[in-house]
């Protein structure tokens, strides 16, 4: 099994070719996959201008904003038209569609999930209490806000992660007990399974 612990702020800054931003890829995988070779891929964009969204056929795309006023999502054939302005709720679309962005303010960062939809099936949710990471064969955890102690199953160290820090596993079973320290704690949690 593959598990690595992260940190936001070490992770590089990719400029996008539009110049309308930047990307800093989390994870992606399998590791040195290419954008059209990949299972799962996770990143953290820092929108800075309108712009057009790249299209990934075959890949189910996950978004959901960390910070800022937020974009509007928009396909010229109308199958979306999406405000993303309220910060950690998902929204989820086919990677097939061509979508424009427009800014509803200043620049915006979103946090990003992308899955090769024939192969594994992904969920993301935010959790702001205690709770649970079911066993799953690949997964992430992010810390958004506040301090929390992450318990990997199988493990004796608990680790405390705070903002911006986070762990990811691959290609073995995990799962995680998830205690938040503070009250304004909020934590990213995804998880990945293969489709059966």
């Amino acid at each position: 099994m593959t598990l690595q612990r992260f940190a936001v702020d070490n992770l590089i800054a990719t400029p996008w070719k539009n110049g309308g931003g930047v990307t800093r890829e989390v994870v992606c995988w399998p590791q040195g996959a290419g954008l059209d070779t990949f299972d799962w891929r996770i990143s953290i964009a820092s929108i800075a201008a309108s712009g057009p969204f790249s299209a990934f056929p075959g890949i189910a795309r996950t978004i959901m904003l960390l910070d800022g006023a937020g974009v509007h999502l928009h396909a010229a054939d109308g199958s979306i038209d999406h405000r993303l302005d309220t910060p950690l709720e998902p929204f989820s679309f086919a990677g097939d569609v061509a979508l424009d962005c427009d800014l509803l303010g200043g620049a915006s960062n979103d946090f990003n999930v992308m899955t090769r939809g024939d192969r594994l099936s992904s969920a993301l949710r935010v959790l702001r209490s205690a709770g649970v990471h079911g066993t799953s064969t690949h997964g992430l955890l992010l810390v958004h806000t506040g301090v929390w102690t992450v318990c990997m199953h199988g493990t004796d160290e608990p680790m405390q992660l705070a903002a911006g820090e986070g762990v990811w596993w691959a290609d073995a079973p995990q799962g995680a007990r998830l205690t938040p320290e503070s009250s304004d704690a909020a934590l990213i949690d995804v998880r990945f399974d293969p489709v059966r």
